[in-house]
């Protein structure tokens, strides 16, 4: 929430759940990885961010619009990786203990062992739990769910630094439980019945992955490396009257060679991978099931002439059992103008499955009919989402006041060839069906970094949205969709003293224009919405006191603000009723929400 290319919007009035947005376009458009290796995706769509506690990760990398060919065809709007913590740099012993007013606590524990002088092991426990039942806004719906959630992951790391070896093998299993629903919903006498509006999702996962690599201790250039990831991902869940189960079982293979071409300036990599998902979906009483298999090779060019220019350009052909044979490009830019300038432009397409029931689960909590339009595709009878993505950004550094900084302005279009339109305009249904025209994702963003003083650094943005789709209905702005937004963020930091100790301040404000709403002027007027909704403001702030290297405190504050979306759910009074809708979020529904913690660590 502090980098200014994610945006973080609201899902559902019940879940709580935020997704995260690049370019204007959802998480399904993004590839989320972790180390590298795709994580969130499929049935973990929804709910996978999630499932990575904060404490886990120690680095993250983002890229806008077109990524690179290795990591597989279906990023189209960007990709983010996430580099967990190493058992072998991380603390021997860490616990970060967190409680929020909002009724989440929150407990992570780290254990750390070396077992020999080339293997490391680690022991990573997160738990959280909300057992308060809160309704601020009195429409006897919970503003946040009941939930518990244990994740435990066990982490072996082998370095041979002298050998040229490194692997890494993990196993993680997580129990995820949610209830949401009217304030005195139970589940026991009023699960199935129309007793009481209610909703449990049940949540169990197991994954296992590893990685080995090898550098050539005579060519450090040269290595080799193989990934390999297994996933088993169940959810059992139901929304009112309405079931919605999903198991998805996954396997991710990918082997990689890097070397030079003559000297290094010039690099590639390549390599072969291969990817099996199996779908079993019930929706209400109707059974999805596919299976989906696909086997690519790629070659990915690197050239970089160490003073003003650089070039990666990379094609991979992959053959997929429901989607055919295809190809992807992609090709990334950099050159160096003049002094502290630095010019970017990529280009690239990718091809994704549509999973439109795990991508859009707010949508049984509804009384909306599901319609789909099959049009003889292999994917719930409808065809591959493909899109090409492009883009071009500007950087200039500067010294202004005997200060550094720096402004970017870019620039990006996602043009999708076919789409599986997701069409809400109908407040009594909701329909799937393939692209018949344009939709085309517009994405404007100039950002300042600037160091007020010395460690007061200041960050803002703007970013404007332009996003349309060709509906049955007509050309239509997306809707929950800003076309404005407004970014800063402030952070300072005192020097550290003699004993460690530190005080650390962070502060990030948000201005979120006006969204255009999905029509509802066929519902009763007390069930209508305006065609937009108003702007608003958040607020958000972080304080920390670090008493040494070992221990230190927070206290935060999330919608210091204190805005909250006025009638979030429509026809909350009657929830078995043909006009209920928890779908169309687009603020805050909690409003301010207060937290503290603490973190010990032995190094």
């Amino acid at each position: 929430e502090t980098n200014p290319s994610i945006d973080v919007s609201f899902s559902d009035a019940l879940t709580g759940t935020r997704q995260i947005q690049m370019l204007g376009l959802k998480s399904p458009y993004l590839q989320i990885m972790q180390e590298n290796i795709p994580s969130i995706r499929g049935a973990a769509q929804a709910f996978g961010l999630t499932f990575t506690p904060g404490t886990w990760v120690e680095s993250i990398q983002i890229t806008k619009g077109a990524g690179s060919v290795v990591n597989g065809f279906e990023s189209i709007s960007g990709q983010i990786n996430a580099e967990l913590v190493k058992p072998f740099s991380d603390n021997k012993f860490f616990l970060n203990a967190y409680s929020s007013l909002n009724g989440r606590l929150e407990l992570n524990t780290h254990f750390n062992q070396r077992v020999s002088d080339k293997w490391q092991t680690g022991l990573y426990i997160h738990g959280n739990y909300r057992g308060e039942r809160f309704d601020k806004n009195n429409d006897n719906f919970l503003d946040a769910p009941l939930a518990n959630q244990i994740n435990v992951m066990n982490r072996w790391q082998y370095t041979d630094a002298q050998n040229g070896w490194v692997s890494f093998l993990n196993v993680r299993f997580l129990n995820d439980e949610k209830q949401t629903g009217e304030i005195n919903f139970n589940p026991e006498t009023d699960k199935g019945t129309t007793n009481a509006w209610g909703s449990e999702i049940d949540t169990k996962r197991f994954e296992t992955s590893a990685k080995i690599g090898y550098v050539f201790p005579e060519l450090p250039y040269q290595s080799f490396g193989l990934q390999l990831a297994y996933s088993n991902h169940q959810q059992d869940s139901y929304f009112g009257l309405n079931v919605y189960d999903i198991k998805h079982e996954s396997l991710y293979s990918n082997l990689l060679f890097n070397s030079i071409i003559g000297d290094t300036r010039n690099k590639f990599k390549t390599g072969i991978n291969f990817t099996y998902d199996k779908f079993d979906e019930l929706v209400n009483t109707t059974n999805y099931n596919r299976k989906e298999n696909s086997i690519g090779a790629f070659f990915e060019y690197a050239f970089d002439n160490l003073e003003d220019f650089s070039l990666t350009a990379g094609i991979r052909v992959d053959t997929h059992n429901l989607l055919g044979t295809f190809i992807t490009p992609r090709v990334h830019v950099r050159y160096v103008p003049w002094e502290k300038g630095v010019f970017r432009a990529s280009a690239g397409r990718g091809k994704r499955s549509a999973n439109i029931f795990a991508e859009n689960q707010q949508l049984f909590a509804s009384s909306r009919q599901i319609n789909i339009d099959e049009n003889d595709g292999n994917i719930y009878g409808l065809n591959a989402e493909v899109a090409w993505n492009y883009g071009v950004s500007y950087l200039q550094k500067f010294n202004l006041f005997n200060k550094k900084g720096d402004i970017t302005f870019d620039f990006y279009r996602t043009d999708f060839s076919n789409q599986v339109v997701v069409d809400w305009e109908n407040p009594q249904e909701i329909s799937f069906y393939d692209l018949n025209g344009k939709s085309i994702a517009d994405s404007f963003q100039v950002e300042v970094n600037y160091e007020l003083a010395k460690n007061l650094n200041l960050r803002t943005a703007y970013k404007y949205f332009d996003i349309s789709t060709d509906y049955k209905s007509g050309n239509l702005q997306k809707p929950i969709q800003p076309n404005n937004r407004f970014f800063a963020n402030i952070s300072y930091e005192t020097e550290v003293k003699d004993n460690n100790s530190q005080w650390k301040f962070d502060v990030t404000f948000n201005n979120i224009g006006k969204q255009r709403l999905p029509n509802t002027t066929s519902n009763p007027s007390q069930y209508r919405l305006p065609e937009y909704s108003e702007r608003y403001s958040l607020l958000n702030s972080q304080i920390t006191r670090v008493f040494s290297n070992k221990f230190e405190v927070y206290l935060g504050g999330e919608n210091l603000t204190n805005v909250q979306q006025n009638n979030p759910i429509l026809a909350s009074d009657n929830p078995f009723g043909a006009n209920f809708d928890t779908t169309i979020v687009y603020s805050p529904i909690f409003g301010r929400a207060v937290y503290a913690g603490l973190r010990f660590k032995i190094k």
